[in-house]
């Protein structure tokens, strides 16, 4: 993996020389701008408004336009001689636990790669130090034109930075929640909490980008002049009308769907007998059969789980021969 930047943690008096390496990848699709009359691609020119012509590259730099509009030219070199200890180096300030950094300020996730054979030892102490507290390393460094905050972490056996936003970043929730008092009873939060037990856990790795799929597949369809096929539609009303009710049949839903999954899972198979299978009669019916198989499993019930129609059955085939026999049986001879 190619890096993006190149320094150094500062661990007190230990210093680590690393490299930063991203650690996340965006799979999403990229669309151009184009002009929907012949499909012509729509391209940005970058003009001085001064001079009204356009300007290359080059010739482009970096400004701060001040509150009375007056832009202050900034360079490079202005930027890499910023007096900041964090200019080149990832300033460890603090280890606290885990549980005590708000999610909403995670950003942005580096690999931190040890940079050379002499970096081995000391970046492999941090990693077991980091382990064996249980803690992750609050760190303050410079990226892309400003001084951030960041987050060290243990992943397997290398060290993982997350961009921390200024504590003054997030937003406080307010006006998000309802403002109506609202009630919830036992009952409706014991759905909730079979729906959740229903629905179980999830492997992260057997989730997918179903929308990139199916993005993908309109693509790939239209590239070829085919067209492509009719996607479910899966939009859902926001509006509830009865609680109870959508969370009772969420829970038979998720029941099912749980069922259905396990069903389709392959099963091992029998071990094969040793006897040869007996060669099924013909003429015995489909209800005979589930009778004979119950009979084997319960050999001691196997009188009475006979039908009411077998029995009538066996009693009419019963009475039929009796009157056979009567018929075929010769009269005894006079004498």
């Amino acid at each position: 993996m190619r890096s993006i930047w190149n320094g150094a943690i500062s661990f007190g008096l230990v210093s680590i020389p690393i490299k930063l390496v991203n650690a996340t990848e965006s799979h999403s699709i990229s669309f151009r701008q184009i002009h929907t009359e012949d499909g012509g691609r729509i391209k940005y020119r970058k003009f001085c408004d001064l001079e009204d012509r356009e300007v290359s590259t080059a010739e482009i730099g970096k400004g701060y336009e001040d509150a009375d509009g007056t832009i202050v030219p900034i360079t490079d070199d202005d930027l890499a001689s910023l007096p900041l200890p964090t200019a080149k180096t990832i300033e460890i300030v603090a280890f606290v636990p885990a549980d005590r950094i708000d999610p909403l300020q995670m950003d942005a996730a580096y690999y931190l790669a040890a940079g050379g054979a002499a970096a081995a030892k000391p970046y492999t102490l941090l990693r077991e130090a980091l382990k064996r507290s249980n803690k992750v390393a609050i760190a303050k460094y410079a990226l892309r034109g400003r001084e951030r905050l960041g987050m060290l972490r243990v992943v397997d056996d290398a060290i993982a930075m997350h961009a921390l936003l200024w504590p003054d970043e997030v937003r406080a929730p307010e006006g998000v929640a309802p403002e109506t008092d609202v009630t919830v009873n036992d009952k409706e939060l014991d759905l909730a909490d079979a729906l959740m037990n229903t629905l179980g856990e999830v492997d992260l790795t057997d989730l997918h980008d179903e929308y990139r799929e199916a993005l993908e597949e309109v693509l790939a369809a239209k590239a070829t002049g085919d067209t492509p096929r009719s996607l479910p539609d899966h939009a859902r009303s926001g509006k509830v009308l009865d609680l109870m009710a959508a969370l009772e049949k969420s829970v038979r839903d998720a029941k099912e769907t749980r069922t259905e999954e396990a069903e389709v899972k392959p099963l091992r198979s029998p071990k094969k007998s040793a006897r040869t299978p007996k060669t099924p009669d013909p003429k015995k019916s489909t209800s005979t059969k589930r009778t004979t198989t119950k009979k084997t499993q319960t050999p001691r019930k196997s009188t009475s789980t006979k039908t009411t129609s077998e029995k009538a059955t066996t009693k009419s085939t019963a009475t039929t021969k009796k009157a056979t026999r009567k018929r075929t049986t010769p009269q005894k001879r006079t004498a």
